[in-house]
Formats: structure tokens, C-alpha cells, sequence
């Protein structure tokens, strides 16, 4: 079946291109923290695996960081904000400082207000409040979720578009709804849409990218 394909896409945007030697600092940091930390094995894999994607990445290093931090940020106001947290289920993805939010909230207030706090953060560019006036899921709804998410990875491996990469998407599930993210070209994004929307199980994709200039 076929789903909508609501567009949050952002361009034209002229992608940030880090220098050799900020990828090799990055990538030498993904090798070398782990080390520095007395980390078991699995955590060294961990740190090249980071390591090597922060190699394919579109964002600058530091726009990577500061995505990070934003999270971080935005989810301390929750923990500063009980009345939001107690009524609420958000989730809170940054990328490139374009701030999304997904989940669920018992009333419009809480998911608002909550946008409002996260939109005064430094950096931040612009919220996309997708929160879902609901009950909150169910641990069980939120495995099927994690689920969707392998099958829509997996899904997109499959595109056949030179120097495509998967790892320059990224895929969030909420209640069946995939949102894609990402700095991606036109014809990217709409394999990467296309790709998703026939994955099982999947209601709708929301499509919450920047377009790279041609």
C-alpha cells in the first residue's frame, strides 16, 4: 500500500564539505578515545565505527557536535520541566540544527510549550513539532518502531544512486510513521522515500530533509 509522503525538506542548501584534515582528526578521535578510556574490544569497534562515519558525513565536524549537544540540551528541558515530562512521550532528534520532534503528548500545551523551550536553544535553527495528540505507546508499539527502523536501513542499502550512502540518512519511526533526515540531493531523498514507504508495517513517511544545491 501507498503512503503520503509529507515534505519538510529545506533547500536549496550548498552542503558543508570538511577539510582531509578535519576527517582525519575525526576519525583518528573515533580510534584513539576508546584506547585512551581503557574500553573493552567492543567498545573500540564502537569507536571505529564512529570514526568511519563521521568520514561519510555531509555535516561539518562541528555541526555534528553541536547536533549532539542540542539533543542533550533538549532533553534536559524535559528533565527540568516535570509538568511537560509527566504528560508527555518526545523524542528529540537534531540534524544540521534542524530539530525534530516526534512522540506523543496528552494535550497541545505540553508539546508546544516544550517547542518553545527548545526553540530558544542556542544554534538551533528551526522545531518541527510532529508530537501526536495521544495516549502514550506501548513498549510493545515501540519495539515494532525499532523494528520498521532495521527494515527502512535495511531498504535503503538497496538504492542504486552513485556515491549514495546510507549512512547520510537518518531514519526515526514513531507509531509506523518514518520520518528520513538528512543533507541529501533531490533524487536522494525521493529514492530514499520510496524505498521506505513500501517497508512493512510502515503508515506514512515524512520526509525532513535539507536538499544539497546542484
Amino acid at each position: 500500500m501507498r503512503n503520503n509522503l509529507p515534505d519538510h525538506t529545506f533547500g536549496p542548501f550548498r552542503a558543508l564539505i570538511m577539510s582531509k584534515r578535519a576527517l582525519h582528526t575525526a576519525l583518528a578521535l573515533g580510534l584513539t578515545l576508546p584506547l585512551l578510556a581503557g574500553c573493552s574490544g567492543a567498545a573500540l569497534i564502537s569507536g571505529v565505527a564512529a570514526g568511519a562515519a563521521i568520514v561519510h558525513e555531509r555535516r561539518a565536524t562541528r555541526a555534528l557536535l553541536e547536533d549532539e549537544y542540542l539533543e542533550h540540551l533538549a532533553i534536559r528541558q524535559l528533565t527540568d520541566n516535570p509538568d511537560i515530562a509527566e504528560h508527555s512521550r518526545i523524542t528529540v532528534t537534531s540534524y544540521n540544527h534542524l530539530v525534530l520532534l516526534t512522540g506523543q503528548a496528552e494535550a497541545r500545551s505540553f508539546s508546544d510549550r516544550f517547542a518553545q523551550l527548545v526553540a530558544r536553544l542556542p544554534k538551533v535553527r528551526r522545531v518541527i513539532n510532529e508530537v501526536t495528540i495521544e495516549p502514550m505507546v506501548s513498549l510493545a508499539r515501540e519495539g515494532r518502531d525499532t523494528l520498521i527502523t532495521s527494515r527502512v536501513k535495511l531498504a535503503l542499502t538497496k538504492i542504486d544512486i552513485p556515491g549514495f550512502d546510507t549512512t547520510r540518512v537518518k531514519v526515526i519511526t514513531e507509531a509506523g510513521t518514518v520520518f528520513l533526515m538528512g543533507l541529501v540531493y533531490p533524487r536522494e531523498g525521493q529514492a530514499a522515500a520510496e524505498k521506505a514507504r513500501y517497508v512493512p508495517d510502515v503508515t506514512k513517511v515524512v520526509k525532513v530533509f535539507e536538499y544539497i544545491e546542484l
